[in-house]
């Protein structure tokens, strides 16, 4: 099994390299789920700018309908979007062309959470257990067939159906685990707005609510508990079958998908658990403060016995624990001395210099780096910013790409590339022709 901080690693170098970050307000959440919803409802795999353009119209007048200027919102919309990789582009005729556009597996993953309510119910579990029941089975006679045969048998008949087919129904099984979560927060929020709104009424329900999710809890784990050890069987013998085959690949896919059962079946364990320490928090609280005091007179009293000044004083009294006492090594004092600043002569007696004029000697080296074959402006500021100091660069870039454009043609595609000089420094990249005598 690899290393899971070995494999973190990369994955946060490439995230710190490329920077990427979601900035979605409703209005760009709307148009996502309005383009999901229209996408499902014409059968569209992809929309044309006009198409897009409709459907922001559409958004802006429930959302907005006094916005003006919508053309130019929408085009500000569309690049935002693809900026975030929520639009791709997906015909071929480049920047010249109005082009089609799809939403990406991002956007309709997003677009999917605010739609849909995919709840793990016993019905639910029970269907996909059955279908992972009945998939393993055909792996495992796969893997029979291909004991002694070559690793193509193995890949199509055991790797390829553990990696998609049965990974996909796992992961689905823990995407309704995830609605389920939710569920239980929204169930939670609602028993606190009941007791706040009129706590003595709001009794019934609350039982209702906490007796139904508990009896929905235990069903899930116990059916959880009682297919997983099936399914685990099934896979072990499949892992038999691949070490004494030595297929290692399929004893590496095999290893994931136990990983995956073994997640979702420790999730109905702790959820159960979860919810049973909810449940009894809230039945105290029912028994102890609402079934005492319905009409909340004692709490009243009580809160305004503590803040008013009037009356008798109430103390909190506490059992003081020795606290542990840890040994840290003494920390060891740096003497340091002052800081001070050697005598010197102030006043220097002038003396000549050679005058250096910069900009000739900048527009010379682009002329040497057009000579000797930079086609691109990339290219040239990379040859110029060879010897010039990292505070200087910023400001060196605009001079030659102006010296650049004095001295030949310039042509740039409409979307122009940005392309990296070095590691702190990156321009738009043109292409660059030297011009003729004549011109």
């Amino acid at each position: 099994m690899p290393d899971p901080s070995a494999t973190l690693e990369p994955i946060l170098a490439v995230f710190a390299k490329q920077r990427p970050a979601l900035d979605l307000d409703t209005f760009d959440l709307g148009f996502l789920v309005a383009l999901f919803l229209r996408g499902q409802a014409v059968q569209l795999s992809a929309f044309s700018e006009t198409g897009l353009r409709d459907v922001f119209d559409s958004v802006c007048s429930v959302l907005e309908p006094q916005a003006e200027q919508r053309a130019k919102r929408a085009t500000h919309a569309i690049a935002r979007l693809r900026e975030q990789r929520l639009l791709a582009r997906v015909d071929g005729h480049g920047v010249v062309r109005s082009g089609e556009y799809a939403l990406t597996r991002l956007a309709s993953g997003i677009a999917e959470f605010f739609l849909e309510e995919d709840v793990l119910t016993r019905e639910s579990l029970g269907l996909l257990t059955a279908s992972l029941l009945r998939t393993l089975g055909e792996v495992l006679s796969s893997a029979r067939a291909a004991e002694g045969g070559d690793d193509e048998r193995w890949q199509s008949g055991v790797v390829g159906p553990l990696r998609v087919t049965i990974a996909e129904l796992v992961a689905g099984i823990e995407r309704r685990q995830r609605g389920l979560d939710l569920q239980q927060e929204s169930f939670q929020a609602e028993i606190r707005r009941l007791l706040e709104a009129d706590w003595f009424v709001a009794i019934e329900r609350c039982q209702s609510l906490l007796e139904s999710t508990s009896a929905t809890l235990r069903e899930l784990s116990d059916a959880l508990l009682r297919d997983s050890a099936r399914l685990l069987e099934l896979l072990h013998d499949i892992e038999e079958l691949a070490v004494r085959a030595g297929a290692t690949a399929a004893e590496a896919a095999v290893l994931q998908v136990v990983e995956q059962l073994d997640r979702i079946t420790a999730w109905g364990g702790s959820r159960q658990r979860a919810w049973s320490d909810y449940f009894q928090y809230v039945h105290r609280y029912l028994r102890d403060v609402v079934r005492l005091d319905p009409t909340r007179a004692l709490t009243q009293r009580l809160r305004e016995q503590l803040s008013s000044g009037a009356g008798q004083r109430y103390t909190l009294t506490l059992a003081g624990a020795t606290p542990i006492q840890l040994l840290r090594p003494s920390a060891v004092q740096i003497e340091r001395p002052p800081v001070t600043r050697p005598r010197a002569v102030r006043e220097r007696e002038p003396a000549p210099e050679a005058v250096v004029d910069a900009q000739a000697l900048l527009e010379q080296r682009v002329a040497t780096a057009l000579e000797t074959g930079a086609l691109t402006l990339a290219g040239v500021t990379e040859r110029v910013m060879q010897d010039v100091a990292p505070a200087d660069r910023f400001a060196t870039a605009g001079r030659v790409a102006h010296a650049a454009a004095a001295r030949s043609r310039v042509r740039s595609e409409r979307e122009r590339p940005w392309v990296a000089v070095d590691t702190q420094l990156e321009i738009e990249d043109w292409h660059l022709k030297a011009k003729s005598r004549d011109e």
